[in-house]
C-alpha cells in the first residue's frame, strides 16, 4: 500500500495544473475560510448545497480521478453512515409525546398536516434528528474535503506568503509572524515524511511475515511499542538533518534570510473570484439563515 498516494493529505498535485492553481492563495483561503464558516447556523439546504457546491467544483477545475475517487467515496460513505447512526439516535429532548386528538372518537379536522415524528417503523425519526443529522454529516464532509482541496491546489511556499502578507499588521504587536511562517512551512514540507517513514516500517514488518497469532498481546504489544520508537527516532533524525542543511546554508536567523518564493499579484481571474466570494457571502446572508 502506497500512503503518498492513498492518503494525499496535506500533498500539493503539481500535476495537471488546474485553473484553481493559478487562483491567488489569500482568495483561495478566502473561499476556504467561507466554506468552514458560513455553516455555522446555517439551515439543512445550505448545508447541503455546499456539499454539492465542492463536488462540483472537483468536477469543474478538472482534478484528476486518481487524486480525489478514493477519498471522496470513502468520505461521502463516512458522511452517510454518521447521518443514518444520527437520524435513529435519540434527538436528546425529553419531550412527552401526547397525542393531538382527545380521547373520545370525535374526529374532528386538524388545521395543519405537521408531524414531529416522521418515520415510527421500528426505528423512530423525528424531525430534530434528520436535522442533526444532516448538520453532523454534511460539516464532516465540508471541513475535511474543501482543505483537502485546498491543499491539494495550493503550494506549500504559496500558503505561507500569502499567510504571511495576511499577517503582516500582527507584526506591530510584537509577534514573531516571520517565525511562525517559517515553522508552518517547514511542517508542510514534513507531511510527506513522515508519511514516507511510516510506509517504510509497514513495509518492513510485512516483509517479514510475521504471524501475529503466535506472538500473543503482551509481544504484540511490545512490537508496536518498538515500531513506534523506531517512528519517532527516524523523524527526530530526519529533522536534525533539515536543520543542519539549513544552517549550513546560513539560515541562522529567518528575519536575516528571506526566501520570496512567489509574488502575489491579484489578475483579472482573482478579482473574478473576489466578486464570486461577494455573491456567495451574500446568498448565506439571504438563504441561508436558520
Amino acid at each position: 500500500m502506497d500512503l503518498l498516494r492513498s492518503l494525499p493529505i496535506g500533498l500539493y498535485l503539481e500535476e495537471p495544473q488546474t485553473w484553481l492553481h493559478y487562483l491567488d492563495p489569500r482568495i483561495k483561503l478566502a473561499w476556504l475560510m467561507g466554506f468552514l464558516i458560513t455553516p455555522i447556523l446555517a439551515n439543512p439546504f445550505w448545508r447541503i448545497g455546499l456539499v454539492i457546491a465542492l463536488i462540483l467544483l472537483t468536477f469543474i477545475a478538472r482534478i484528476p480521478a486518481r487524486v480525489w475517487r478514493q477519498q471522496m467515496v470513502w468520505l461521502i460513505v463516512i458522511s452517510l453512515f454518521i447521518f443514518v447512526l444520527t437520524c435513529i439516535f435519540d434527538d436528546g429532548l425529553a419531550i412527552d409525546h401526547q397525542p393531538r386528538l382527545p380521547s373520545s372518537d370525535l374526529d374532528l379536522p386538524q388545521p395543519t398536516d405537521y408531524q414531529y415524528v416522521l418515520i415510527d417503523q421500528g426505528v423512530t425519526v423525528t424531525r430534530r434528528s434528520l436535522e442533526l443529522g444532516i448538520r453532523v454529516s454534511t460539516l464532516i464532509f465540508t471541513l475535511i474535503y474543501s482543505t483537502n482541496l485546498y491543499l491539494l491546489t495550493t503550494a506549500p511556499e504559496e500558503i505561507t506568503a500569502g499567510l504571511e502578507t495576511l499577517m503582516k499588521p500582527l507584526k506591530r504587536l510584537g509577534i514573531p509572524v516571520t517565525e511562525i511562517i517559517l515553522t508552518l512551512t517547514l511542517s508542510l514540507r514534513f507531511i510527506p515524511l513522515v508519511l514516507e517513514e511510516i510506509q517504510n516500517l509497514m513495509r518492513s514488518v510485512s516483509t517479514r511475515a510475521i504471524n501475529w497469532k503466535k506472538l500473543g498481546l503482551r509481544r504484540s504489544f511490545g512490537l508496536w511499542l518498538m515500531l513506534a520508537e523506531k517512528l519517532l527516532e527516524n523523524l527526530l533524525l530526519r529533522a536534525e538533518q533539515i536543520a543542519v542543511a539549513m544552517e549550513v546554508r546560513g539560515f541562522t536567523s529567518p528575519n536575516e534570510h528571506q526566501v520570496q518564493w512567489h509574488r502575489l499579484t491579484l489578475r483579472g481571474r482573482d478579482w473574478v473570484a473576489v466578486g464570486a466570494i461577494v455573491l456567495f457571502l451574500g446568498g448565506r446572508l439571504a438563504w441561508g439563515s436558520a
